[in-house]
Parts: C-alpha cells; structure tokens; sequence
C-alpha cells in the first residue's frame, strides 16, 4: 500500500515535457482512489488529469508504459478509456523525483454504482466488461505470449490459488488480539470483533469446500468497480486505472466486479440486476453458466477469507477502508446463506 503523501506535485517540471499541455493554473487533489495519487490539473489550454503513480506493485516504468500500450490499443479498437498524452519525446511516462506520473485528458463523468443503474443499465455494464475482456485477447495475446511491449506476460500465481483455511484462522486470531488491544474502544472495535468470530465459525464449517486453483487466466482490467468507471448520463464515458492489468481469471473479474456493484448497504446483493448483467457478459464473451458458476464459488470463498479492511486499519493503521467494512463483512455471511440464489443468478 503506498503512503499516503501530501503535497503538490512537480507541476512546471512536468509541463516543461508536455509543451503542448500550456502553463499551470490550478492543481487540486482528487479524493477518489486508495492507491494512487490523481489530481485535476488545469493550464491556459485544458483541463487534464494528472496520476501519479505509488503502488509498489504497480508504479515502475516499465510497467506503467505497458498498461498505457494496451489502452492505446483498447481505444483505438473503439473502448471508452482514456489513454495517456504523449509528451514532446514521444513518451507517455515522465519520472520526476523517483515517482512516475501520466498526463491523461480529463474526461467529465460521474461515478454510479449499481443501484443507480436501471435494468438496461445492468445489461450494458456485463456487455462493456464482456467488451473488455474479448478486446484485451486481441490486443494483449495469448496468456504467456509478450505484450504489446513485447514483455512476456505471466499468470499471477497468487490470484488463481485459492485461501487456505489454517492461514485464515491465524489471521483472524491476530486481528482479534489487535481489535482488543485497540483504545479508546469505540462500535467499529465492536463491530469487527463480532464479524471476525462470526467469520471463523463459518470457515469452520465450510472449509470442505475449499475451491482448487483456477484452472486458466486471461487478461483482465484487476480492478473493475464503480470507481474505476466514468458514467456521461446512462452511458459509461471511461474506464480508468488500468494499475491492476493482468493475467487472472475473467469470469472470477465479472463477479468480484458484480458483488461490488451491487451489493446493497446491508450486506444483500441486487440479485435481479446481477443476473441481468450476467447474462449480457456471457453473450459478449462466449463464456456459459459453468464458468460463472465456478467463478462465483471461487470468488464467494475469497470473501470468506478476506479481511483487507481490518488489515489496514488495524496492521497499516490506516483507516480510509473503514467506511467499506460494514457492507463488505455482511456480504460475507449473506452470501454464505444465500449461496444457491447467488449461484443461480450468475450462471442461470
């Protein structure tokens, strides 16, 4: 997780190489995003937004310039994303102080999460990942063949395992002792100790169906959800941070991405409008009911495992993830009860 810098970035440095982009007037922060850095940059010729780029993971050079290739090709192919500007040498990355920073056109949008979505609404968000998916093949090629940078490309081994229970329960005891220990105690505390004992029971008593590893991987956005998706009136204007670009399973992205969409403030998925953009992800891509079916279980079993919230807010002491705990821990244990229905609406 990067840090959580302050502070303006090198602005004239940066214009100096986008000589077309004019001189600076305003830059002010953008509060969306928890990895990286983006600011609404505007000069006496546009407004622009300008990323800088801190998760380790993701925040080299090279690796920068392979997800802007691929947006490049994704856009010329017709995707609404918003590809880098160039800069006077051609380049599309610019390294200023040790950090990587992307110059990208502003694009006017707003974000909508599912309940904001009508039917149709639903349908076209399954259709435009389904879109993404069968793109990124043409573009990215065949999983292990080089990228549009030439780079090899390789499966994320970590993501097509799947948990091990033993490994959650030790997890879950330390993040236990670290919610006790924590003062002044306040409902949060309450809350996560009472989610987390409710969790170990519940692995305990579906550890036999513990998923095998993903069988196969495929080229995917990583991080499709409301905050990564732009919406200009009823239609999606851009698909952005493209940080997580990978080798993983496509289906599971389909429904990691549908439970974040849809998932209501208690915990309960939209299940009409999930099954509804389920379907229209199958047409575009070709994929049938197994695929799904398997993906949702693989996915159901990761949130049964997962405790990322309450590692940052208790291991990094961070708290920006607090506000997602409550609905992200309920889905957990509604999903677990509901898991034929989910099964269904995914791959019926």
């Amino acid at each position: 997780m990067p840090p959580r810098a302050s502070g303006v970035p090198p602005v004239d440095v940066l214009l100096r190489r986008y000589r077309h982009a004019g001189e600076p007037l305003a830059c002010v922060p953008v509060t969306e995003g928890l990895l990286n850095r983006g600011f609404r940059l505007t000069t006496t010729r546009g407004t622009y937004f300008l990323k800088q780029h801190l998760d380790a993971a993701t925040a080299d050079r090279a690796t920068v310039a392979r997800q802007h290739r691929a947006t490049q090709r994704l856009h010329a192919l017709g995707l609404p994303v918003a590809p880098p500007l160039t800069d006077a040498r051609g380049r599309t990355v610019a390294v200023v102080g040790g950090h990587c920073y992307a110059l990208h056109p502003w694009v006017e949008g707003r974000h909508r999460d599912g309940g904001q979505l009508s039917t149709g609404g639903c349908r076209r968000l399954g259709t435009l990942l389904g879109q993404v998916h069968t793109a990124l093949d043409r573009v990215m090629g065949a999983p292990g063949a080089a990228g549009p940078d030439g780079a090899p490309g390789g499966t994320d081994a970590d993501a097509c395992a799947s948990a091990d229970p033993q490994d959650t329960f030790r997890a879950i005891d330390e993040l236990i002792r670290l919610v006790r220990a924590h003062r002044p105690r306040d409902s949060f505390d309450a809350l996560a100790e009472h989610r987390l004992r409710e969790r170990r029971r519940l692995l305990a008593q579906h550890a036999h169906h513990r998923p095998p590893a993903a069988s196969g991987a495929d080229w995917v956005h990583g991080d499709f959800h409301p905050l990564n998706l732009l919406y200009r009136g009823a239609e999606p204007a851009a698909i952005v941070d493209w940080d997580r670009l990978g080798l993983r399973p496509r289906a599971e992205e389909a429904v990691r991405a549908a439970a974040i969409f849809f998932v209501r403030p208690g915990g309960e998925l939209a299940l009409g409008k999930v099954r509804a953009y389920a379907r229209a992800y199958r047409r575009a891509t070709g994929a049938d009911g197994a695929e799904l079916a398997a993906a949702a279980h693989r996915v159901w079993w990761e949130r049964l495992n997962d405790f990322w919230t309450l590692r940052w807010r208790y291991q990094l002491h961070d708290r920006r993830a607090d506000a997602q705990f409550p609905a992200v821990s309920a889905l957990a244990v509604w999903w677990t009860r509901e898991y034929e229905a989910v099964r269904e609406a995914f791959a019926g």
